[in-house]
């Protein structure tokens, strides 16, 4: 008894902050509203072209001050037209998509001060992420006034004698890199302001991966007219489709209110 109750009093004299860590005090959920966009095939430069609501919600384990732990399910929509573009040759391409993005991530947050919610001297600080994810897509674009979904189309030539390649997957995995900035708001609220990018594998979150055409009349034999029709809408058999040598991205931007899910406990009764 006396054994525990020493180690007990020299953790709580060790302790920074003079309080005991519970599993809840270390939590927190949280809540994201903000923006998400792509950069690919269809848009190569310009990152905030076209911005579309995000949201999510997270879980935070704070570690210690400078390092936490999270897993965060966030939605958000990318799209692109070449119709807008400012480029003469994108615009004669005149391909477009969009798809929706649901995004399932863990990974680190490394704070760049120590940190703590409702402490007097630790109120704010920037952070860095790094996660590992895997995330949900389905391109689309619209016809005739109508949604019709990309990638059962092959218009690219998959599933068809024009192409070796299999149908892409619709299941990605991502790696999405950020950095923010924390601010304490009391003793169990939190805002935080965060912007992370996501490394995708795929080239094909814009249904766009190759540098050309393929045949038309033989898409149309092969995988239907309409496929043959949204693979080129150019007008052209011989102009540059997509740019096979990169992958695509997106992003996630936006503001979080995080809020503590149990109090700290004070090593000491009445103090």
């Amino acid at each position: 008894m006396k054994t525990g109750l020493s180690i007990l009093f020299f953790w709580c004299t060790l302790s920074a902050f003079g309080q005991f860590h519970t599993a809840a005090s270390r939590s927190e959920i949280g809540f994201l509203i903000g923006g998400s966009t792509y950069l690919g095939d269809l848009n190569q430069f310009i990152p905030f072209r076209e911005t579309h609501l995000a949201g999510g919600i997270l879980y935070r384990y704070n570690v210690n001050p400078r390092f936490s732990v999270r897993a965060n399910l966030t939605y958000g929509r990318v799209s692109a037209n070449d119709a807008k573009s400012t480029e003469v040759l994108n615009q004669d391409r005149n391909l477009s998509f969009y798809s929706d993005i649901f995004e399932l991530g863990a990974g680190v947050e490394f704070n760049y001060f120590p940190f703590q919610l409702g402490h007097e001297r630790y109120k704010g600080t920037a952070y860095i992420l790094a996660e590992i994810a895997v995330f949900r897509m389905n391109p689309k674009t619209m016809y005739d006034g109508k949604e019709v979904e990309l990638r059962p189309l092959g218009t690219e030539g998959q599933g068809s004698s024009l192409s070796s390649k299999k149908h892409y997957s619709l299941t990605q995995i991502s790696i999405p890199l950020g950095v923010g900035a924390k601010l304490s708001l009391g003793d169990r609220v939190g805002l935080n302001f965060e912007i992370g990018i996501r490394k995708t594998f795929t080239d094909y979150l814009d249904d766009v991966g190759s540098d050309a055409y393929v045949d038309p009349d033989v898409l149309a034999i092969e995988n239907g007219p309409l496929a043959a029709e949204l693979s080129n809408r150019s007008g052209s058999r011989y102009g540059k489709r997509g740019n096979g040598a990169t992958k695509d991205w997106y992003m996630f931007a936006g503001a979080m209110v995080t809020i503590r899910l149990g109090k700290y406990q004070n090593c000491f009764p009445g103090h």
